[in-house]
């Protein structure tokens, strides 16, 4: 596996990129969506954010409710089929589907990652 990006410069990547830990308060299903999607609320502690997460391969909605994620929080707010999308639930491609990025242990709610 080789890496296709370049090298950036550490810091600016931490001052540009916020990535907080959220947990999924509610999963609503998305069937405006092109692609089959959730409707996620996701809560940092002080602050909700709504995310349309592609999590449906692997997850039913009730495994993900308390789950804690590793989210963007910062990339402003993008319009799927109506709905807002506040932030990016992270995750990567597993065998059979998205699966979503957490902390080994929880942690305080909108905790930053580095």
């Amino acid at each position: 596996m080789g890496f296709s990006e370049d090298p950036i410069d550490p810091a600016t990547f931490l001052e540009d990129v916020e990535m907080r830990i959220g947990e999924i308060a509610a999963a609503e299903p998305f069937p405006e969506a092109r692609k089959d999607v959730y409707k996620l609320t996701v809560d940092f502690g002080d602050r909700t954010l709504q995310s349309a997460a592609g999590l449906t391969d692997v997850y039913d909605r009730a495994e993900l409710l308390g789950n804690q994620v590793v989210a963007v929080v910062n990339l402003g707010t993008v319009t799927i089929a109506g709905f807002e999308s506040e932030c990016l639930v992270t995750g990567v491609d597993g065998d059979d589907g998205v699966v979503h990025l957490t902390t080994e242990r929880d942690v305080p709610l909108g905790s930053r990652v580095y």
